[in-house]
């Protein structure tokens, strides 16, 4: 599913999307108190190590539901001085931080099984409670995950998904469970041992997944192929944009930020090359919802051409300095236009609007500011204009 293309049933800026990852979570909270305290309670009375290991499971998952809600918190406050990107990635710390516990948490069942897989004639039997206890463990934590994994998908929320695949990963682990205590009752002693064992190594793989996903976020891994050949398609189908040379993404939580340098003709004004630039802001944000912000970068050629090419020209303050003396006596330029391209410098002066349109004196004018400027062969070419007619207020 695309992060990018698929609009969430609440919108990210919702003020119910904060209400129901709230809610959802300290249902988990309530669930997994109440699992965590019977299966400790029955994996001690009726001697089930692999019941003991899933109630750890389930503590974890205590401690990852309270990790949640801290970030679900403060994960929608707005940006500020110290955080101008906003607090989203919040969500992607409380997700490596739910990653990291559970391996750990994993590590130590697989430890603790595996020292007890090596006395097991010092095993008891296991109760037939454990038994019950797993079976009801494990139609709790189905029903949550079911539940956690709706409600995550409908808010777009890497977050609330992980936790609700935490969920499943539980339920999983209490199938194994028992599995093993049924083994064990049936006179293999080994078997609640070896199922605390698996359940260990489901944890670790489910808590490496997560971390590891979240680290890719957090240097700023981009988005797929797919997702960025969208958002280049509609940025190259802007009007007024020539090409496209660079663009980049990356994650934000559940958002993603673009960044895409675009050519336009070179001879545009600014405010027409910034509107431009608006405009393909705008058609990325609408046709990708997922998409917190764009920048966009206008140039008139490619950037590493263009650098390499305009090293070393002058710049506005020396040209209009060299034009000074053309000018003796007469009305200064009213403009002066400067296109810095192909490695050159083109000139273009807009006359005052009361200066003579004796052909004569423009002549003169135009030869005198060509001389001038034969000193900087780095100059292109010269025009001069002169404005016909202004308009002034509305017409």
């Amino acid at each position: 599913m695309s992060i990018v293309d698929d609009e969430p049933a609440v919108a990210y800026d919702h003020p119910e999307r904060h209400a129901m990852t709230q809610r959802v979570t300290w249902v988990s909270v309530l669930v997994n108190i109440l699992l965590t305290g019977a299966q400790v309670v029955a994996g001690i009375v009726a001697h089930s190590q692999g019941l003991i290991a899933d109630g750890l499971h389930s503590l974890s998952d205590l401690v990852c539901d309270f990790l949640v809600l801290f970030a679900a918190h403060h994960s929608k406050d707005p940006a500020d001085e110290s955080h101008p990107y906003g607090h989203a990635r919040i969500e992607t710390a409380a997700s490596f931080a739910l990653g990291a516990i559970l391996a750990l948490t994993g590590a130590g069942i697989i430890w603790s099984a595996g020292v007890k897989l090596q006395s097991l004639e010092d095993l008891p039997p296991v109760a037939p409670m454990a038994l019950w206890t797993a079976i009801v463990a494990l139609a709790a934590k189905e029903g949550l995950f079911r539940y956690m994994l709706q409600v995550g998908e409908r808010l777009r929320s890497p977050m609330l998904i992980s936790n609700a695949w935490h969920a499943r990963s539980d339920a999983a682990s209490s199938l194994v469970v028992a599995i093993g205590i049924v083994g064990n009752l049936l006179g293999y002693t080994f078997a609640d041992s070896v199922a605390a064992v698996i359940v260990g190594f489901m944890i670790v793989r489910m808590g490496t997944v997560f971390a590891w996903e979240a680290v890719q976020e957090l240097i700023d891994t981009g988005l797929s192929i797919d997702e960025v050949n969208s958002i280049r398609q509609v940025i190259v189908d802007t009007p007024g944009v020539s090409s496209l040379h660079e663009l980049r993404t990356r994650r934000m939580a559940h958002r993603s930020l673009v960044d895409a340098h675009v050519c336009v003709e070179p001879r545009v004004s600014v405010s027409e090359g910034h509107r431009i630039a608006e405009m393909t802001r705008e058609r990325v944000l609408e046709s990708h919802s997922a998409v917190a912000d764009v920048l966009v970068h206008v140039d008139v050629e490619d950037d590493l051409d263009h650098d390499l090419a305009s090293h070393g020209l002058p710049d506005r303050d020396e040209l209009v300095k060299h034009l000074a003396p053309a000018f003796v006596g007469l009305p200064a330029p009213e403009q002066v236009v400067l296109h810095y391209l192909g490695g050159r410098v083109e000139v273009e002066i807009l006359l005052a609007a009361g200066m003579s349109t004796d052909s004569v004196v423009l002549a003169r004018l135009e030869a005198d500011v060509a001389a001038v400027l034969a000193d900087l062969p780095q100059v292109g070419s010269l025009s001069l204009n002169q404005r016909l007619r202004t308009f002034v207020g509305s017409r």
